[in-house]
């Protein structure tokens, strides 16, 4: 067996791919069915405008859509995310829904949860979905809305939410901690913890565009937070800061320095899921955007990218020194957000590394345990 899968297909006996596939089980995928959203978030790494009609001749048909949920079925998938964008903005997004439905999918939707109605609420409790997750931004809509850049999204969201709950549809909720609402995050959880039990979530790391745009790079830059106040903030979430604390001894651990390797994917991307951008190409996640890292499924099948892409993708390779002696052997990069997708995505390369998510890391470090800061102060 070859040391590195970036040997082109052919050139590898039929065995080795066998055995490949009989190690990688596909269990889900995300299926991004329009980057159009009626928000205008000024953190969000993919929204374009609701009325874009270029972007909107861009989406996959739902034939299509259709095409690419058989070949996943045929892979045994098991579950699937509808998200965007907005997907709610799709004409057809119950057509999208019920063919996934009826193909015995379990189906999540991503939704702001703004265009929720009545039509919406009625084919829901017909056709339940697994959960439906919300983004909450704010709780005033002097916060919400200097979020979302669109006036009555607040009321609209409000709205929303109340139908999907006073309906009992499967609701979760998460938050997106920005510079916007910071002021707000206490009261944020409360709101969303009252509403959902068993399930909370929220994230302080914003993603850059997928598209490049410099004014919008900028905009989300400006909305991150110091790595001092990420830390603060998940000091001030029971739970959160709970469950890192319970998880420590995995999260910081010598071990996982990976001397001598070169590798540069040492995640699960591409082993039990993909996604599917609106315009028909498939990536081993949602934020591995790398032109050498995507196929396109107009023009292949989906099987050939699962079985024979993917292990061409994972076994890409690094040579960048600075890379190998700093992200390859730091024990706290579980703390960190790093990974070649972040990194294309913040410097145009694969295998840089990102001062701003090394900062974070160390901060949660030092909070979460102290007795590991020798080692750690020893990495370059």
């Amino acid at each position: 067996m070859q040391d590195s899968f970036v040997e082109p297909l052919k050139l590898l006996e039929l065995p080795v791919w066998e055995k490949i596939k009989n190690e990688r089980r596909l269990i889900s995928f995300d299926l991004e069915i329009t980057a159009r959203c009626n928000n205008n978030c000024r953190h969000c790494y993919i929204n374009l405008p609701a009325k874009d009609k270029r972007t909107k001749e861009k989406e996959m048909s739902l034939a299509q859509i259709k095409n690419i949920v058989e070949q996943a079925i045929e892979l045994r998938a098991l579950w699937c995310l509808i998200t965007g964008g907005e997907p709610l903005l799709r004409e057809d997004f119950f057509d999208i829904y019920l063919y996934l439905k009826k193909k015995g999918l379990l189906i999540s939707v991503f939704t702001n949860a703004t265009l929720i109605t009545e039509e919406h609420i009625k084919f829901f409790k017909r056709y339940p979905p697994r959960d439906i997750e919300v983004t909450v931004y704010g709780v005033t809509e002097e916060t919400y809305e200097k979020v979302t850049r669109n006036p009555g999204s607040c009321d609209a969201f409000m709205d929303g939410l109340e139908l999907l709950l006073k309906n009992k549809v499967k609701v979760r909720l998460k938050a997106m901690a920005l510079r916007s609402n910071v002021h707000e995050l206490t009261a944020i959880s409360q709101f969303c913890r009252q509403r959902t039990k068993d399930y909370f979530r929220f994230d302080p790391f914003l993603h850059l565009r997928f598209d490049a745009d410099i004014k919008r790079n900028e905009e989300i830059k400006s909305e991150r937070l110091l790595p001092k106040e990420i830390v603060t903030i998940e000091k001030n979430d029971p739970e959160r800061f709970q469950a890192l604390e319970k998880g420590c001894d995995g999260l910081i651990n010598p071990d996982f320095a990976h001397f001598g390797c070169d590798h540069l994917f040492n995640c699960g991307t591409g082993n039990g899921s993909f996604t599917v951008s609106y315009d028909g190409f498939f990536r081993l996640c949602s934020s591995l955007w790398h032109p050498d890292c995507i196929y396109d499924l107009k023009k292949g099948m989906l099987a050939e990218a699962w079985h024979k892409f993917v292990p061409q993708v994972r076994g890409m390779r690094s040579k960048r020194d600075d890379f190998l002696k700093k992200c390859r052997v730091c024990p706290i990069i579980n703390l960190c957000i790093w990974c070649p997708a972040h990194s294309y995505l913040e410097t145009a390369e694969l295998d840089n590394p990102v001062d701003y998510f090394c900062k974070v890391a160390h901060a949660r470090s030092e909070s979460l345990a102290p007795q590991f800061r020798p080692s750690i102060a020893t990495q370059p």
